[in-house]
């Protein structure tokens, strides 16, 4: 799966990536992947028209957060935790366009399940970018709401 962009594999259970092809799909669906949680927007020049539609007719529960790059919303971090928790022991990639918001949802996701501790999530998101200015805030702000949980 390292053909798709930015793909991190997390876990035997878990990766997450930048927005697979069709062909990718179908990869992810022969290597028992289950579960896609798209963290991207729908119809841009990053996403894949009716990933919806495929991922379904591959055998994968598909699911959408559409984050703004320039506002990504805690209520969007806790529904995606809650969505992670209720499919938990499913084989999952996280995606969005670059990896950028699917690393830091994924991060955070990591250190709610104190699967990482801080300083092991920023290097896992800084693995894949350098958060700017907004996502440094939301990181913040995402741990701060996952201590108080």
């Amino acid at each position: 799966m390292s053909s798709i962009y930015n793909f991190r594999r997390v876990s035997g259970q878990l990766s997450c990536s930048g927005q697979p092809t069709e062909d990718q799909l179908k990869h992810l669906a022969g290597d028992k992947y289950l579960v896609i949680v798209n963290l991207g927007l729908l119809n841009t020049k990053y996403s894949l028209p009716n990933e919806d539609g495929i991922a379904t007719e591959l055998g994968i529960d598909y699911y959408h957060i559409p984050v703004l790059f320039d506002d990504p919303q805690i209520s969007q971090l806790a529904d995606f935790i809650n969505y992670m928790d209720e499919h938990s022991g499913k084989k999952t990639i996280v995606h969005c366009a670059a990896n950028y918001r699917a690393s830091v949802f994924t991060g955070l996701y990591l250190f709610a399940t104190a699967k990482l501790d801080e300083r092991e999530m920023q290097e896992f998101i800084e693995d894949v970018w350098q958060p700017d200015a907004v996502w440094q805030q939301f990181l913040e702000e995402g741990l701060e709401y996952i201590k108080q949980r």
